[in-house]
């Protein structure tokens, strides 16, 4: 990762996390609004089934908690929403990293007040090169962070060492529509749909998801599993477009600089971009070999 594409998704997070959290909570991710995303939910009540619906298709039931993971890291775990919720849920030791030092603090801040700083921990680290030995953790859980990473190899190949032999892989990563479908390769009105996408929100590109798939199978990861949950996220960003104009948000967004209000005016790129088939929600789910 470079130092600049660093920087900018640093500062970014630093400067737009607090206002995240005043006005659309801990947890800073997208909702989940039923297969075909007709669920009338409140956006924080769908960010939470987000959560419990990647872990029950990920195979996490209340009906076995043999398989439960009692070790889990948390890949861009922004200010410990789903590091908390992890820990808490699975009773688990849960370690979260982000690039933001202001994340980071406000994080170890939240689980200190729940009482949770036992079990969970936050540190800045890049996750292209993560400061644990192999082998650590029964689940690698990366809720939307997949796109920040510029060499998605190298990311997964970090996600399979870190995992204990048998351990598993829950990744949800926004993806842009397969090229190897009879839509062809993206045009050019795509490209620069992207594009700004990327400039708004600090990016340095997305894949497809048959592309996360080959990859993950070349890093070494076995009965994979990948799905398309575009229809079921999408309603989200009508929801934040809502709640940002409101008065408490404009003046929140004023206090937070001009690359936090540039992406909030933006946030119809992204509606835009699921109406038109560009964006996808990517879900893929894997295990490392307890062979090796």
């Amino acid at each position: 990762m470079s130092n600049d594409l660093y920087q900018d998704i640093q500062q970014f997070y630093d400067a737009s996390s607090g206002l995240w959290e005043q006005i659309w909570g801990e947890h800073m991710h997208h909702g989940y609004y039923g297969r075909s995303g007709n669920n009338k939910v409140n956006r924080r009540q769908a960010q939470i089934d987000l959560i419990e619906e990647l872990l029950a298709w990920a195979g996490y039931t209340e009906s076995d908690s043999s398989t439960n993971p009692k070790t889990i890291i948390d890949v861009g775990c922004g200010i410990g929403g789903s590091s908390l919720y992890l820990a808490q849920k699975f009773n688990a030791n849960v370690t979260g990293i982000t690039l933001s030092p202001v994340q980071a603090n406000r994080a170890t801040e939240r689980v200190k007040n729940a009482g949770f700083q036992e079990q969970v921990q936050f540190q800045v680290a890049n996750a292209l090169e993560m400061p644990f030995p192999d082998n650590q953790f029964d689940l690698v859980w990366s809720l939307e962070s997949g796109e920040h990473m510029p060499d998605k190899t190298q990311f997964l190949a970090e996600c399979y060492r870190v995992l204990r032999p048998g351990g598993k892989l829950i990744l949800a990563t926004w993806c842009h529509r397969s090229t190897h479908s009879l839509a062809g390769a993206l045009t050019k009105d795509e490209k620069r749909h992207l594009a700004e996408i990327y400039r708004v929100y600090c990016l340095p590109h997305v894949i497809s998801l048959p592309d996360y798939e080959a990859i993950a199978v070349k890093c070494g990861f076995k009965d994979l599993r990948a799905d398309d949950w575009s229809n079921s996220v999408a309603p989200f960003w009508d929801v934040v477009i809502d709640s940002a104009i409101k008065p408490e948000a404009i003046w929140g967004l004023l206090q937070s600089g001009w690359r936090t209000i540039e992406a909030a005016l933006s946030l119809s790129l992204m509606s835009r971009g699921y109406a038109r088939g560009l964006v996808k929600f990517g879900i893929l789910t894997a295990t490392k070999s307890n062979i090796g």
